[in-house]
């Protein structure tokens, strides 16, 4: 795949981790009432809240601290995922960049752009002992467990060579 194909897989898995997790967490505001859980399915709720943590309510409390670590952590992840998508790799590696970064940029832009005091709009509640999340926190994770499989498992791995997801420098396939 072309370095332009390669780019295009990764900025449209993140653009659409944005819009579909933008587009449900305003849906979440106007549907549902703070901290009211909406019964959906099994032991599965939607309860909007918000978030001043970071994922899974990690840190609550600690925003600005939050908000630097994230600001820090978009960035190396979009400068990394660059490098991945100029320099060649498997497919999962880019769209594991591209759910991690699309996440990382929807979350930033709830903390800076919903003015909720740095906060980030959750809403998913799967069982009542997990922690409420969003989209984007879905994406994140699924990316890393994505990306962490590429890593491990990659083909180049198989054959002894460098993988070509943490080095993003491989040749095309």
């Amino acid at each position: 795949m072309r370095a332009t194909g390669r780019g295009a897989v990764l900025a449209g898995v993140a653009a659409a981790v944005v819009i579909a997790d933008q587009a449900t967490k305003s849906w979440a505001q106007q549907a549902l009432i703070p901290e009211v859980p909406r019964h959906v399915l099994g032991p599965t709720n939607l309860v909007l809240t918000y978030n001043s943590g970071a994922a899974f309510s990690l840190g609550a409390g600690a925003s600005p601290v939050i908000e630097a670590l994230a600001v820090t952590l978009a960035a190396v992840v979009l400068w990394l995922s660059g490098r991945l998508a100029r320099g060649g790799g498997h497919v999962a590696g880019l769209v594991g960049f591209g759910l991690v970064g699309g996440g990382a940029l929807s979350n930033l832009g709830d903390r800076f752009i919903r003015h909720h005091h740095g906060a980030v709009v959750d809403f998913v509640q799967l069982v009542s002992w997990w922690p409420i999340f969003n989209l984007a926190d879905a994406a994140i994770t699924i990316g890393a467990v994505t990306i962490a499989a590429v890593l491990l498992f990659g083909p180049d791995v198989q054959q002894g060579g460098v993988n070509p997801a943490a080095a993003g420098t491989d040749k095309a396939r």
